[in-house]
Formats: structure tokens, sequence, C-alpha cells
């Protein structure tokens, strides 16, 4: 077993899994897709903070304003990529489960491989991740789930009040916000190593990855 001291500070180190990183706007459909891969899947927005951080960022940086949830820095990033590492050197980690109504996590549960040599890491914030899981040699590949904002404003909405994910005046303001900004967007994951991908053509390229 490597020392996972040794991993961090090792570019390249040969790992007996990789993960491919799905990225896109919130909505886009990362969630479903990645679970009809057939592959292990890692859920990466399970590693939010949780609301009463002090270091969560609000819109705007206004004081009293609503909590960004967009913001990488509302995100753990370190603990997903302790995560993915140990996915890939030991085909098992342990994952907090995060209740997005409630703002905060609510327990943990085993993410297994059982042997599968890649899996999916999927989340609104994995593109952040891409240039350290590569400097690792872990990352297979990155991509970026893009399309026609209004329908991912329309599918985003359905799903947040379905699932009671946050009061409906915040998912709106929210929801017109993303869907002004989501070519913007897109350019900021693949300005961190993402590429854009349609869904046939993610679903294409990961099952060529999966051979």
């Amino acid at each position: 077993m490597v020392p996972d001291s040794f991993r961090e500070q090792t570019p390249g180190i040969a790992a007996p899994a990789r993960v491919v990183l799905l990225t896109g706007p919130s909505g886009s459909g990362k969630s479903r897709l990645a679970a009809r891969t057939g592959l292990p899947v890692l859920r990466l927005d399970d590693f939010y903070k949780e609301g009463g951080d002090p270091t969560l960022p609000t819109v705007g940086g206004a004081p009293g304003a609503d909590v960004d949830w967009d913001s990488p820095r509302s995100w753990d990033a370190d603990a997903a990529v302790r995560a993915v590492r140990e996915l890939c050197a030991e085909g098992r980690t342990t994952a907090p489960r995060y209740d997005i109504a409630a703002s905060a996590r609510v327990g943990e549960e085993t993410v297994r491989l059982d042997g599968a040599p890649l899996f999916v890491a999927e989340g609104i914030f994995a593109a952040h991740i891409a240039a350290r899981c590569a400097g690792l040699g872990l990352l297979a590949d990155a991509i970026c789930l893009r399309g026609r904002p209004f329908t991912t404003f329309r599918r985003r909405l359905l799903r947040d009040v379905r699932e009671a994910r946050k009061p409906l005046p915040f998912l709106l303001r929210r929801g017109w916000r993303l869907m002004r900004t989501e070519d913007a967007i897109v350019a900021g994951h693949v300005a961190l190593g993402a590429r854009p991908c349609t869904k046939g053509e993610t679903r294409a390229a990961i099952a060529g990855l999966a051979g």
C-alpha cells in the first residue's frame, strides 16, 4: 500500500483505477447520465460545505445576501480530491451524504469500485479538480456537458421544486442568474481543463474509455 503522503506529492503514480470528471451547469443532466454509464459514481456535490460555515460566499459578496452555492468556495475541493485519490488507489472511500434542502451533511456512505478500472465523479465543480487529478496521474477524462440554457433552466427548476431543495424565490433568482450566464459557466469549465460535449458525445467518450 502506498502511503497517502507519497501519493499526494508524486505526480503520475500508477493507480488501479482512473476517474472521468463530469461537470456542467446545474441541471444539465450530469447525475442521470453518470448513473446510466453503468460505472461506479462518486457524487462530488456531496462535498458542499455546511450552511453554518463562516467561509461560505454570498452572491455579490454582500452581507446578508443569498449564499452563492454556485461558487467553488462553497465546496470542499481538498476533501473531494482525497476521495478521488482513495478510490483510485484503494477501490473504496467514505463520502458524505449531503442534504441540499437542509444545507447540511446528514451521514456518510461507502463508495466501492468492486474491481472497476474506471469511475465517474460528477458535480458542478468537477472541473476545479481536473488539474490536480491529472497531476496525480488519476484523470482519464474531464468532460463538461453543454446544452441549451433555457432547457437547462427548465430542467433545473422542475427538479429543485420537486425535491424542495430551497425556497421558490431563491430558486427563481438563482435559475435566472444561471441561465443568463450559462455560456460563461461552460467556458469557465473548459478553461479549467474540461472539454465541452453533448450528452451523446459524452456517452460515447465514456463508453470508449470503459472499453
